[in-house]
């Protein structure tokens, strides 16, 4: 057998065995007590927007496509929500201290405005993630109202 047949054999071997090596989904059956939406006021307009354009990353609950199941990609989905979530986890946002609250709604307003999110290795495939310029206002005026309350609770 040749050097490249039996290199060939190697990463096809390796390839099939990594198929068993999952990384653990993120998806949680229950709202958790420390979800934004039972602590604070989120319009309807706003919450639809974050679920189709943030959620998949920035909550314990993301809708995986079809190929998340091969892996690599898998992985490297999976990095990219834990690396989301650690950022900003509206799933959690309520447990986090009012100027860590305030400080991440002025950083959603600054990435959403500045179009810096959804990333744009996220909006290859989701193109309906990508929000418009109303839709950014409105999630702007959102975070704006939100900051002014919390940081009058402090």
């Amino acid at each position: 057998m040749s050097v490249i047949k039996k290199s060939l054999l190697i990463v096809a071997s390796v390839l099939v065995l990594i198929q068993f090596i999952r990384p653990a989904r993120n998806i949680s059956s229950t709202l958790s007590a420390n979800d934004i939406t039972l602590h604070y006021r989120v319009p309807d307009t706003v919450l639809t927007l974050l679920k189709r354009s943030c959620y998949d990353c920035h909550s314990n609950n993301t809708v995986y496509p079809w190929y998340d199941r091969v892996q690599p990609v898998g992985w490297w989905l999976q990095y990219h929500v834990n690396h989301g979530k650690h950022g900003l986890n509206f799933s959690e946002f309520a447990s986090y201290g009012p100027e860590k609250q305030v400080k991440k709604l002025k950083d959603i307003r600054e990435a959403i405005t500045e179009g810096s999110m959804p990333l744009d290795s996220y909006l290859w495939i989701h193109g309906d993630a990508r929000l418009g310029e109303g839709e950014k206002a409105l999630i702007a005026g959102w975070t704006d109202s939100l900051r002014v309350l919390i940081a009058g609770k402090k």
